[in-house]
């Protein structure tokens, strides 16, 4: 039982104590006990223990290691490269009568994908044909009534006249090839028989027409995707195009050119290359990210569209002085929405702690924009406990 040392009691018993000691050493004075060492200093932000102090055994640090993906396994979706991808409707109504290509089959441009039995085809081609007719026959009757002025036996007006009439022919002609050739038809197709052609060479990717099936040339106008959807895609899928969503702080380490690895749980083992072409100038203002968009090389056509993937957006070589370090998430803590972390002085037992510009924790690691150097030793065990002893003192 300890008593306090300012009471008879307590006098009385000090001195049994002492006349015991006494005794007990023959009488001879004890000796000074020497002043115990301090159990660590405090010099501002920097914590310094003794070498052995037990407060070592607490505290584990790690090598800040350069950070060599400015943005790693961000979420993305693929899908057809616009630029070699073309949606293909039908420009005439009428009736399937032959399917002529199906998904997966390479065709090359200007290739026939269905036959469609349509009225409004066969008008246009009927309407061009009447019209070639005529612009022959008004051609006739101008070089007629010409050679006929030439020998008096025709008026000037007569010339005139049938001048005006082969210039209205032609002109009608001319109308008529035009709406022929937007139909992508020409004078010597079969009567009412259109070739539904694709006008790029590639891979169909998709397909929603059947033999027999009705269509109408005014399906592209619905926008309404889910009723109307086009009756072929056609691409070229050894390209795709890739959509990421990146975060605020991510937008810093983001530039048109860098390098993408892709990576897709379907290949496990297979890495994907791809580089970022366009950042969105805009964020979306329920998710608050940005859209990215890269190009990806999908030579064997094993990556397909709609694909969700996870990207390492990879620095340029000149770049990876500026892309900070990478630590891990357990070293950094936050007061007063201030990021910190400590760091071990070289070849010491000190401990400084710093304030550092820190972005989003991916995988267990931070990346630390400034505040630390490659190599510095990092405390990711015992970050705070140092606080701990570093905040009161302070």
């Amino acid at each position: 039982m300890i008593f306090p040392m300012n009471t008879s009691l307590g006098r009385r018993v000090q001195w049994i104590a002492g006349a015991a000691l006494l005794s007990l050493a023959g009488c001879s004075k004890p000796a000074e006990a020497p002043p115990s060492a301090p159990a660590y200093q405090v010099n501002g932000n920097i914590v310094t223990f003794p070498a052995r102090a037990p407060q070592l055994s607490s505290i584990g640090t790690e090598s800040a290691e350069l950070r060599r993906l400015a943005v790693s396994h961000l979420t993305g979706r693929l899908y057809w490269d616009d630029d070699t991808t073309v949606r293909i409707f039908t420009p005439v109504s009428g009736r399937v009568m032959a399917v002529l290509a199906d998904i997966g089959n390479r065709v090359e441009r200007g290739a026939p994908l269905a036959r469609i039995e349509s009225p409004d085809y066969g008008q246009a081609l009927a309407d061009a044909r009447t019209a070639t007719a005529n612009l022959a026959a008004a051609d006739k009757a101008y070089t007629r009534t010409q050679d006929l002025l030439e020998h008096g036996a025709a008026a000037q007006k007569d010339v005139e006249a049938a001048e005006a009439a082969d210039r209205a022919a032609a002109a009608e002609h001319n109308r008529a090839l035009a709406r022929l050739e937007l139909y992508g038809g020409g004078e010597t197709a079969g009567d009412k028989q259109y070739l539904l052609s694709s006008p790029i060479a590639g891979t169909v990717v998709e397909r929603s027409i059947n033999n027999g099936q009705e269509v109408r040339n005014d399906q592209m106008l619905a926008n309404a995707p889910n009723l109307f959807a086009p009756l072929f895609v056609v691409t070229d899928p050894r390209v795709l195009w890739l959509q990421l969503d990146a975060a605020e702080t991510d937008l810093p380490a983001l530039q048109i050119g860098q390098h993408l690895r892709v990576h897709a749980h379907a290949f496990p083992d297979q890495t994907f290359e791809g580089e970022l072409n366009n950042i969105g100038e805009e964020l979306d203002p329920a998710t608050r990210t940005v859209k990215i968009r890269g190009v990806v090389k999908n030579p064997a056509q094993l990556l397909k569209g709609e694909m969700y993937v996870t990207v390492d957006v990879l620095r340029e070589l000149g770049a990876q002085e500026t892309a900070g370090v990478e630590v891990a998430s357990t070293a950094v803590f936050t007061i007063d929405q201030q990021a910190y972390l400590f760091v071990q002085l070289p070849n010491s037992t000190a401990f400084e702690r710093r304030a550092v510009n820190v972005g989003t924790e991916q995988d267990g690691k931070i990346p630390v924009l400034s505040g630390v150097q490659p190599g510095e030793k990092v405390v990711v065990e015992g970050a705070l406990l140092l606080e701990a002893v570093l905040a009161p003192a302070n």
